[in-house]
């Protein structure tokens, strides 16, 4: 419970478990869409789950992705933080009944400071490390060719 935050659906038929670790595990139950098909001929053809962030349609993992109609649960891995996240679920069922309206879940992902902070520190370091090989190598090359004067009475010599 303290590494799982849940946020549920306006109809309570859909439930998004933001974990710690920066995943959301969706889970659902039929029982809130409503009561069974009257016929076994319109029975449950799977589930239709797309996504969507800060309202803008968005392409991810789960975008438009069709479900058999066994599945009652869904992970998506590595969410990406401080962004807020729409998901819709819709059952879909056989002719003539039509689909009930979807259920929806916003929730928004928060960042894992520590790794963040991480990789931003990796990239400076990398970027200072780079910065003094470069001045190494300028260092030297000076050092070798323009500061030597030896070099250029060496050469002079040995033309003559």
């Amino acid at each position: 419970a303290r590494g799982c935050r849940a946020h549920r659906s306006a109809g309570g038929a859909l439930v998004a478990n933001v974990l710690r670790n920066g995943s959301v595990l969706l889970q659902w139950g039929l029982r809130h869409w409503g009561p069974p098909p009257p016929r076994p001929s319109a029975a449950l053809r799977g589930f239709a789950l797309n996504c969507s962030w800060d309202g803008t349609y968005t392409r991810f993992p789960c975008d438009s992705v069709e479900l058999g109609a066994a599945c009652r649960d869904y992970l998506l891995a590595e969410a990406h933080g401080s962004v807020r996240y729409r998901l819709c679920l819709q059952p879909r069922y056989a002719p003539p009944r039509p689909a009930p309206p979807a259920q929806c879940v916003e929730f928004r992902v928060e960042p894992a400071a520590m790794r963040d902070i991480v990789v931003a520190m990796t990239a400076v370091g990398g970027s200072i490390c780079v910065m003094l090989v470069f001045i190494c190598l300028l260092v030297a090359y000076i050092t070798e060719n323009l500061m030597s004067p030896r070099g250029g009475h060496a050469a002079a010599a040995a033309r003559r």
